[in-house]
């Protein structure tokens, strides 16, 4: 199996590439969506400076037909929305791959994983090229034929030190944040870091 992390241009035409576009600096985090017809319902969530402007501007969005403020703080919100614009889905799910949650849309680019096949995975680069989108492959992680390449807590592990920041230059976040998000002590956090991280350089320059 792959694992694989894509960064896609969004085109013009999508209400969550407007919004963020709209707002550069702002993260927008689609945690769930499932079609109603239709309609998409989504759950979303936004990271910047003031949330509820930006969570304003996606329910004054043409495109979204009805919107809930769950939550709001300084800096985080989460909200339920129903959009008519069913494009990105449409497009993704044409390649019979469905990305991972949460989608991370930031100036107009979507991060997003697929966990696949060699087959499906040379399908969906195939649909991206035909397509015309501009992407990015941004990672490829190869799981070992006789097992997972990490443990699921190793995964779980550094998916949220990934979404969180942890791995960026600066870093967003701290050691402390990935613990905190995780439930689990900073020692914890850290030899489960470092032994998931030794696994996916292992695996990684074996495959080179």
């Amino acid at each position: 199996m792959i694992r694989a992390r894509f960064r896609l241009r969004l085109p013009s035409d999508l209400w969550i590439g407007d919004v963020s576009r709209a707002f550069p600096n702002a993260s927008l985090r689609l945690l769930a969506a499932a079609p109603t017809g239709d309609r998409t319902l989504e759950l979303g969530e936004i990271r910047a400076d003031d949330p509820r402007r930006v969570a304003a501007a996606i329910a004054d969005h043409r495109d979204v037909v009805a919107h809930e403020l769950l939550h709001c703080d300084g800096e985080r919100a989460l909200s339920k929305y129903e959009t008519r614009d069913q494009a990105l889905f449409e497009f993704l799910g044409g390649s019979s791959l469905l990305p991972e949650f949460p989608l991370l849309v930031e100036d107009g680019a979507m991060t997003f994983g697929i966990t696949a096949t060699r087959s499906d995975f040379d399908a969906f680069g195939d649909t991206l090229d035909a397509s015309g989108v501009r992407y990015d492959l941004l990672s490829v992680v190869h799981r070992e034929a006789d097992g997972d390449l990490l443990t699921d807590r190793q995964l779980e592990c550094l998916t949220a030190a990934e979404r969180l920041g942890y791995f960026e230059v600066p870093r967003d976040c701290t050691l402390a944040e990935v613990a905190d998000a995780l439930g689990v002590d900073t020692s914890t956090a850290s030899e489960t870091i470092r032994r998931g991280t030794a696994r996916v350089l292992e695996q990684f320059l074996l495959d080179r």
